[in-house]
């Protein structure tokens, strides 16, 4: 079985063999999703088994319409904010202080690598991690942010404020950190 279609079908029959052939061809994709939103990589690969699961279980109903990549992205990232929503019952707002935004023009002359990039979101707050990769990685609204997490639609705008607030202050500390490194 080469064909996506074809591994797809074998696992509707419950072939073990077209299961592995499925998880081999998602599973470093969906990993780098759950990492996305995993505090570290046991919580990931955790998220990972148990989106395969969910996935394996309901591959009846995917309908071949539409992207299986996304449909199976989409198992994925609820399973991530499942597990979020288990070990914090309520998403609120926390006293973050918000950030005067006078200088957002302002240009830097440092550069960051992606996986720079990606580190810091990494160490954003959870709230404001999981609502941040909703919206700007998966490209979720922020109405199907609230639904999707029980929070509302106010508190899902504000944390991806306050998570771009809190990237913003954490870059600008680094291109300190990077310019006197130089000196």
């Amino acid at each position: 079985m080469n064909n996506l279609n074809d591994i797809i079908k074998g696992c509707q029959k419950g072939k073990a063999s077209a299961q592995k052939q499925l998880y081999q061809l998602f599973a470093p994709k969906m990993f780098a999703v759950c990492l996305r939103y995993s505090k570290d990589k046991t919580e990931a690969e955790d998220c990972l088994q148990e989106g395969f699961i969910k996935v394996f279980n309901s591959i009846d109903k995917f309908g071949f319409k539409g992207s299986f990549e996304g449909w199976v992205r989409r198992i994925m990232v609820n399973t991530v904010i499942e597990v979020y929503r288990k070990k914090q019952p309520e998403l609120l707002v926390d006293d973050f202080p918000l950030l005067a935004d006078d200088d957002a023009n302002e240009e830097y002359d440092v550069a960051f690598t992606q996986d720079e990039l990606m580190a810091m979101i990494k160490e954003l707050p959870p709230k404001y991690k999981l609502v941040f990769n909703m919206y700007v990685i998966e490209g979720y609204s922020h109405a199907e942010i609230a639904e999707t997490t029980g929070i509302s639609l106010g508190t899902s705008k504000s944390n991806l404020a306050r998570a771009r607030q809190w990237l913003k202050k954490n870059i600008e500390d680094r291109i300190i950190e990077k310019k006197q490194a130089v000196c």
